[in-house]
Order: C-alpha cells, then structure tokens, then sequence
C-alpha cells in the first residue's frame, strides 16, 4: 500500500524548528552553525524555503540530522514505502482536529467484526464520522498518550462499544482506563499487544506493537502515538532526550518490516524510517 494520497504531518519548516529545539540553539547560532543566512532559515522555518541542497546539507550538519531525510523533505520528495503485506487488517481514522489531522487506528481479524481500538479522537463524534462499519464491536481500547485529539473520545468510545478493559500509559489516571507499562503483553484472541513506555512527548506516552502470533514471520504493526511520523518526530514538551532516546530504542527493538502507525500523517515503515527520518542518525 502506497501512502502518497496522505500528506506529511510536518513540512521542512516544522523539522527545523522542532531540531532547533532539541539542539537549544536559535536562527542566529544555527545560520553562524552553518554559514545558511540568518533569511533563509526564518523563511523555511514561515513554510517559504528557498534553499539549496548544499545548504540543506550544512543544516543537517549543524542540526546533526539525518542528511539523506533533510534533503529529500526539503526537495519535496520524502519518501512513503510500500508496506508490508500485514495479516489483519488496519482501519485508519483520520479525525480533523485544529488546522490539521490525528489518527486512530482499529485493528480487526479482516472476516470479524469485532477489533481493537487505538487511540480514539477529539470525541465521539469524531470518531463516529470515520468509524468504519464492519466493526460492531471492540474487545479494548488502547491510549498512546492523553492529549485532546488522542484521547478526547475515550471514555464515551468505552461506554458506546461497552469495552470491558480501556488501557492507558503508566502515570495517567483515566476514569475509564486502566495503566499498563513498558513491556507488558495482553491477548485478545489471535492478537498480541505489547506495550513500550516511551515518555518524552508526554510524560506518559506509549507506543503499542501489535503482532499476530498464530502468522510468526508475518509483519508486526507499531501504532507510535506522537513517538514517530513519517518524516518527523513528535515535539519533545516533556523531554527532548528521552524522545530521542526511545525513538532510536523502538525503531532497533522491532523488525525493520514493521508497520508505523503514527499519531500524524501517513503510514510508513520502520526500514524507511530507519533511513530517511531527519531525526534518526
């Protein structure tokens, strides 16, 4: 499956911004970095980028970013993989929220209809407007972090499906969910979830590795919350580094065939991400 018809959660500009952050540096020090015009760097940053390969590339120096990614979202030309064939089906749910989009997935054997929920939306409604209707029913609902437009509909998507466990990251006390942590596994029929704690966006943020393992050699699904896009990272509010650090720690601890299914924008894989991603060196 080709992503393309998805746009990127996060342009040249959003990058730069989000790596200047990280490295604690502002324009003046990076253009000093550099040798990029102060100019040039504030209009890439106001979405107006007008710069050349080789400075992208001394921007990618001075950022210690990925090259290869920086050049290539800065060319327009970032690269979506096709993904690998994936023995149950994916449901994305792709919910306006602000100027832009967050995503909730439901995982479900592809003849039932009964699934996993991850994430839920800014609300029901939301979340009702996309819902796909072969899915009746849902044996849980799993939170990566709780944000408006990741866990808005939370409680309201547990009492309508009558969910009878709701899990979110450990430290998140929810009304309607239940912690779990870093490397616990549950079953749900022919699914596996083993959860990652993976603070940094959030204090409490979780990626979740879904895995059937009834089709060993079949490829997993990570569904990364605001962990990992295609192309980008989530902005670290809590912590820079432990985003950085859990990002390089996720992507090595599953196979490189491993679906992403991020929070923003579209699907990609962790073989793509692994090379491409500006964040990942």
């Amino acid at each position: 499956m080709v992503n393309a018809v998805v746009p990127l959660e996060d342009e040249l500009g959003d990058v730069l911004e989000k790596a200047m952050r990280q490295a604690g540096v502002g324009e003046v020090e990076l253009g000093q970095r550099s040798g990029v015009p102060v100019a040039k760097i504030l209009d890439a940053i106001d979405y107006r980028p007008d710069l050349s390969a080789d400075e992208l590339r001394r921007l990618a120096g001075a950022l210690h970013l990925n090259e290869v990614g920086l050049c290539a979202l800065g060319c327009g030309q970032y690269p979506l993989p096709k993904t690998a064939a994936l023995p149950f089906c994916v449901f994305p749910l792709r919910m306006p929220h602000g100027i832009g989009f967050a995503n909730a997935y439901v995982v479900a054997d592809c003849a039932a209809d009964c699934g996993i929920l991850f994430d839920t939306g800014p609300d029901i409604a939301a979340l009702d407007s996309v819902w796909p209707r072969s899915i009746k029913r849902l044996d849980a609902v799993f939170v990566t972090h709780v944000e408006a437009e990741h866990s808005g509909g939370l409680c309201d998507a547990v009492e309508r499906f009558g969910v009878p466990k709701a899990y979110c990251p450990a430290g998140v006390k929810s009304p309607c969910g239940q912690s779990i942590a870093e490397g616990q596994r549950l079953r749900f029929g022919d699914f596996e979830v083993t959860a990652f704690s993976t603070p940094g966006h959030a204090q409490a943020h979780n990626c979740y590795l879904v895995t059937m393992p009834s089709v060993p050699k079949s490829a997993p699904l990570l569904v990364s919350g605001d962990l990992v896009f295609a192309g980008s990272v989530g902005r670290g509010y809590f912590c820079h580094r432990q985003l950085t650090d859990n990002l390089r720690r996720v992507l090595q601890a599953v196979p490189p065939e491993t679906v992403i299914a991020p929070g923003h924008g579209p699907l990609t894989t962790v073989a793509n991400e692994l090379r491409y991603n500006p964040f990942v060196v």
